[in-house]
């Protein structure tokens, strides 16, 4: 069976923000060195949930908060950063799996869908940053979300949802609590 599920999996502060106001992610478990320590023996799924991903589309901002990640995080996948001023000469020499989409978003997920109905393959895309996930709600295009509540209060920052011109529903596939006291949610858009 061919086709595209395009899925969220991201972690969210308890008053729903993905970032401090200047993008930082220190607040997260594991992000980095001086903050919060990662729990240990808890991936929270991501690993499983990267199993079933073969594209990764994140937008500039992400990217420019990854781009020297070393090691790479998402060696075997092909990322997409969806850009109207990055070129591909902007990208980091050495990962050839890397590209530049314009956009919009609509275009990008026809050309996914495209590929992999071409190949007669199954896939998943993983949509990462706040203003791709919302550009992607708005549209749609998102199939899944999986929201991690990390137990902390930011009181500011980029919020994960924006501004939606109609409701979208969803159906709730389950919650998982850890004992770091992250909780997890997953959802499927309600046909």
């Amino acid at each position: 069976m061919s086709g595209v599920s395009f899925r969220v999996f991201v972690a969210v502060s308890l008053d729903g923000f993905i970032a401090r106001p200047g993008g930082e992610l220190d607040w997260l478990p594991g992000a980095s060195p001086e903050g919060v320590p990662a729990p240990a023996d808890e991936d929270h799924g991501f690993g499983a949930f990267m199993d079933g991903v073969q594209v990764i589309v994140m937008g500039r901002a992400t990217f420019e908060t990854v781009r020297d990640f070393e090691p790479w995080p998402y060696a075997g996948h092909e990322v997409v950063v969806l850009s109207r001023t990055l070129r591909a000469a902007d990208l980091p020499a050495g990962r050839p799996d890397l590209s530049v989409h314009l956009g919009p978003v609509g275009a990008l997920a026809a050309d996914l869908r495209v590929r992999f109905r071409d190949s007669g393959r199954a896939g998943g895309v993983y949509v990462d940053g706040g203003q791709t996930v919302q550009a992607f709600l708005r549209a749609g295009l998102i199939d899944e979300l999986t929201v991690t509540r990390v137990p902390v209060l930011l009181g500011q920052g980029r919020p994960l949802f924006g501004p939606l011109e109609a409701d979208l529903h969803w159906e709730h596939l389950g919650t998982r609590a850890f004992p770091s006291g992250l909780v997890q949610s997953t959802y499927r858009r309600a046909p």
